[in-house]
């Protein structure tokens, strides 16, 4: 894991679900997967926005040409866990299909504008990644 990220969990951890910096006032989330090879624990902080009781998050890597590792831990592991704030649950991912890929995608824009320059950064389609709790 980045010290980037260690850094952003570490300050998450410590002050119930908030960080600073840029990403100050963002709503973020730590997404614990297994990964897709190894089988190992992964963490990665991730902005989302909520539809209902789900989670949007959305596989930018900044514009990247290629997809996230965590998004390929979730489409081989999609039973997941996050935490929000103080409490952490379990959740089961799915990846949004058109039309709702592209509101949720417009719904995190909103939030954080600098979602729509990775769009154009990239000649992939984003996907987004809806994370439903387990009942």
């Amino acid at each position: 894991m980045s010290n980037f990220n260690t850094t952003i969990i570490e300050e998450f951890r410590a002050n119930e679900g908030k960080v600073g910096g840029g990403f100050n006032g963002a709503s973020l989330l730590l997404l614990h997967t297994k990964g897709a090879k190894s089988g190992l624990p992964r963490v990665n902080p991730l902005a989302y926005v909520t539809e209902g009781d789900q989670f949007a998050i959305i596989a930018s890597k900044g514009g990247a040409p290629t997809n996230p590792d965590w998004y390929y831990n979730l489409l081989a592991h999609p039973e997941a866990s996050i935490e929000v704030g103080t409490e952490q649950f379990d959740v089961v991912a799915s990846v949004a299909e058109e039309p709702e890929r592209t509101q949720l995608y417009a719904k995190m824009v909103a939030r954080m504008p600098g979602f729509a320059e990775y769009e154009q950064k990239t000649t992939r389609t984003i996907p987004v990644v809806v994370l439903t709790p387990k009942a």
